[in-house]
């Protein structure tokens, strides 16, 4: 976890549930117009604990309780976006939106296009995505290559901390929807966190993979909590002399092709590592 080419030496731990509830906060003080509605976010602070205290802080106008009803709730969501409001929609897990995959794909995604980009979505779909631990199957699918395959929206990916602020901060601000695929059994790592990723106005572009590891032989990419498989690898196999790349890649669309094909030409070999 300490193989990144950031600068961590004054850096100090975070955890992704806190940096994904820190990124929802400074955003909702900067953005009178950015509200989180899914189940259980106000009251109970999140299935996960996420949204731990916002209820408290911004009340019920803003942090809203709903029903167990993932199409009708992201169908308030994709509305309130196109009324001018930033909604951030929690699924208690992207299993669950497929419930609602009209609206985020139809309704969503394809609604600047339909409008000839007069009407913009400004919304986040954000929650665990993939495998956690005994969840069963129903809890447990990665939907990043459905959602990287629709046209109209961004799908970011990240790992540690760091990542969670930056890649939320901006898909928060963001004029188009967003789907945010977070890992349950990240929430509660820590990660280095540095100064610059502490500002509230710290943003990572989303479409920029980052190198967490330099090396020669071998081109290991991933995303999420795949990336930390890939440095426990890659510094198992420096001891036998195999110096790899690790890419994070961050966003799943846009793809950053640019950094991946820069590191293939120099190693010649690549593997892609999902969970």
């Amino acid at each position: 976890r300490t193989f990144s080419t950031s600068n961590t030496r004054l850096a100090k731990n975070m955890t992704v549930r806190d940096a994904l509830n820190t990124a929802m906060d400074e955003e909702m003080e900067r953005d009178e117009k950015v509200i989180l509605l899914g189940e259980e976010v106000a009251r109970y602070d999140g299935a996960y604990k996420v949204s731990r205290g916002l209820w408290k802080k911004y009340g019920d106008q803003r942090i809203i309780d709903t029903p167990i009803t993932e199409m009708g709730f992201a169908g308030v969501a994709v509305g309130a976006a196109m009324a001018g409001l930033r909604p951030i929609c929690e699924f208690m897990t992207f299993n669950f939106s497929m419930q609602a995959i009209d609206q985020v794909v139809n309704s969503a995604a394809k609604t600047f296009y339909m409008s000839a980009g007069t009407i913009n979505v400004p919304v986040v779909f954000r929650g665990p995505n993939g495998a956690a631990a005994g969840v069963a199957a129903q809890h447990s699918q990665c939907f990043g290559a459905w959602y990287a395959h629709v046209p109209g929206l961004k799908v970011v990916s990240p790992y540690s901390s760091e990542d969670a602020r930056g890649l939320l901060k901006s898909a928060i601000r963001d004029p188009d929807p967003v789907v945010c695929l977070e890992n349950e059994i990240l929430y509660g790592a820590a990660y280095p966190v540095s100064d610059e990723a502490l500002s509230k106005d710290f943003l990572i572009p989303i479409g920029k993979a980052k190198i967490e590891r330099a090396g020669k032989h071998i081109t290991l990419v991933a995303h999420s909590k795949a990336v930390e498989i890939c440095l426990e690898g890659a510094k198992e196999l420096a001891g036998k002399g195999i110096e790899c790349e690790v890419i994070n890649l961050r966003s799943l669309r846009p793809l950053d092709d640019e950094t991946i094909i820069k590191s293939v030409m120099k190693t010649n070999h690549l593997i892609t590592v999902e969970q």
